[in-house]
């Protein structure tokens, strides 16, 4: 790991995709090695599989750094409101409910 690439966090070897972007494809998202090629298809197959390996070998840690990002995310998102969801609001409009804007 290296401090100047990606914050420090693990990335694959000679490229500057985390391995945690790989889990989070896999893993959240449902995509197969194969799908994660096609959207990357600088990687080879063993790269992908290399990435996942060191995931699940140490998934507490990318599971806690995940945790906490996802907390910051949250904060930012109250501190700095989105500019749609303000104007909207001010519309009336309910903001954001089940994946979708819904006017009262």
């Amino acid at each position: 790991m290296d401090p100047k690439i990606s914050g420090g966090q693990p990335v694959i070897r000679d490229t500057r995709i985390k391995v945690l972007d790989i889990a989070i494809r896999y893993e959240l998202m449902g995509m197969s090695a194969d799908s994660i090629i096609d959207e990357y298809p600088h990687l080879r197959l063993e790269q992908v599989h290399d990435a996942l390996s060191y995931y699940y070998g140490h998934k507490d840690m990318f599971d806690r750094k995940f945790r906490e990002d996802q907390s910051l995310l949250k904060q930012l998102k109250k501190q700095y409101p989105s500019k749609l969801e303000v104007k909207l609001k001010e519309m009336d409009y309910v903001v954001w409910k089940e994946g979708r804007y819904y006017g009262l």
